[in-house]
């Protein structure tokens, strides 16, 4: 048995681990990470960035489509599958090897395993395989895993029931599939096979779409899915599946009780996440869980002196980015400097569907529940000149104010690049941003970004171009 010490270890090299120990050996901590598997985590090796591959992939199939709006001709278009998985991992591949280039230029040592905690002095020490670690400070990053519910026969099995992980490496094209929830993961990746030719139906419990989402941003995104030729099962569950040689049989209920039998080549699970808190051994220390994640104070520090958890281990948003600032004010923290608690009131939300869906802040309904008076503004892609050039002018931009102060509370977008707007909303909010500020901001033209100017401004009456 060996014994290393360090300032920090962070458990978990996802966003919201890697970040940490970088910014952890910037303020002059001495920094171990524990990864079991890739650097970088789920994230950027079987999620966030391999997804959006694969979504660029259909998003210029689409466009070849469609050269023709553009006076363009494109002829015999087809794909190869084995070509855009290959391209989906090497994107994923060198993101990796440059976190690894990272951690050797900030000097932190990579241990390579599976961690488990016991009892230590300043912080519970940290075992991997037969050596043991200690740290005055450790971080736990260890993630989450796609959620399962076996009792309902919803279980992987690698072949006609995938996961995110299975349904990003296919080895052929499936004629036809289903894809149970439609929050984020399973919307992109509805999405994506639709636009490759798919027939893809989705079945959600709630009674709409991506229903995070407010509510009119929902009812946009799901006129635009069924223009596409997607079938959205909503109010509905999954109540049996039966695999046959070459398909499953998914017996699907809707509210009444009516039972419809779809028939699909595969089914991809996206009915939410669990947080990886098993085998760590966090129930000898007595570490405090709520539904089924660790919980934290707004610093990242647990119950448990000396450890702390951040990212999806942590509970909701579970958002890459979220880790991410997580993990920095839980490190600045650690460090002695002067920290605002963590506030995921301004963590944007982003969907990269198409048309894509972004939003920030309070919906429309939340904000009366709150009871806030609202003012509402409005501006649709079409009367932007901009998203007609693109040929891409469905969408809309909605903002939400109180009316009493002005302040922005929520921001809804969908459509062209909306993920690449909302920070604009997002950077408003956080430096508290009134409507006076936001109506006297110039925009350039021509842009997308133009929309959110008008959205303000039709929030009090004065939008100019509608």
């Amino acid at each position: 048995m060996t014994t290393n010490s360090f300032d920090l270890i962070v458990i978990g090299s996802g966003p919201g681990g890697y970040v940490a120990a970088i910014r952890a050996a910037q303020l002059g901590l001495k920094t171990a990470i524990v990864e079991r598997s890739e650097l970088g985590g789920i994230c950027l090796n079987w999620g966030c960035i391999p997804t959006k591959a694969l979504l660029r992939t259909s998003e210029v199939y689409h466009l070849m489509h469609n050269a023709e709006a553009f006076g363009l001709k494109a002829e015999k278009i087809s794909f190869d599958i084995e070509a855009i998985v290959k391209r989906s991992r090497g994107v994923a591949g060198r993101l990796s090897g440059g976190i690894a280039m990272l951690m050797k230029k900030n000097k932190i040592t990579v241990i390579k395993g599976e961690a488990k905690l016991d009892k230590g002095k300043d912080a519970p020490t940290v075992i991997v395989g037969s050596d043991r670690y200690t740290a005055k400070h450790v971080i736990l990053a260890t993630g989450a895993r796609a959620r399962t519910v076996p009792a309902a026969g919803l279980e992987p099995d690698g072949d006609k029931i995938w996961t995110y992980r299975e349904a990003m490496v296919p080895s052929s094209m499936p004629k036809s599939l289903l894809v149970i929830g439609s929050g984020a993961i399973g919307i992109e990746f509805a999405s994506f096979y639709r636009t490759m030719g798919a027939e893809v139906t989705v079945v959600e419990m709630m009674d709409r779409v991506v229903p995070v989402e407010d509510a009119e941003i929902s009812a946009f995104a799901a006129k635009a899915l069924k223009k596409q030729g997607m079938n959205l099962m909503l109010s509905s569950q999954v109540e049996k599946l039966e695999k046959t040689a070459k398909s499953v049989k998914v017996s699907v209920k809707n509210a009444k009780g009516a039972i419809t039998v779809v028939e699909v080549e595969k089914v991809i699970l996206a009915i939410g996440i669990a947080a990886n808190i098993e085998n760590l051994g966090l129930e000898t220390l007595g570490v405090k869980i709520d539904r089924g994640h660790v919980v934290n104070d707004g610093f990242g520090r647990t119950n448990v002196k000396g450890l702390y958890a951040i990212g999806d281990i942590a509970g909701p948003p579970w958002l890459a980015h979220k880790a991410s600032h997580e993990g920095v004010v839980c490190v600045e923290k650690i460090a002695g400097n002067e920290v605002h608690a963590f506030d995921t009131s301004n963590i944007p939300g982003c969907t990269y569907c198409h048309p894509q869906i972004a939003s920030v802040g309070l919906t429309e309904a939340k904000a009366k529940e709150a009871g806030h008076e609202v003012k509402i503004g409005r501006f649709p892609f079409v009367g932007n000149g901009k998203a007609i050039a693109l040929g891409d002018d469905q969408g809309l931009v909605k903002t939400v104010f109180d009316a009493r102060t002005g302040e922005l509370l929520g921001a809804h977008m969908i459509g062209s690049e909306v993920t690449e707007l909302i920070q604009g909303y997002v950077v408003a909010r956080q430096l508290e941003t009134t409507e006076a500020e936001l109506m006297h901001t110039v925009f350039p033209h021509p842009t997308l970004s133009e929309m959110m100017h008008e959205s303000v401004l039709d929030a009090y009456g004065r939008a100019l171009h509608i």
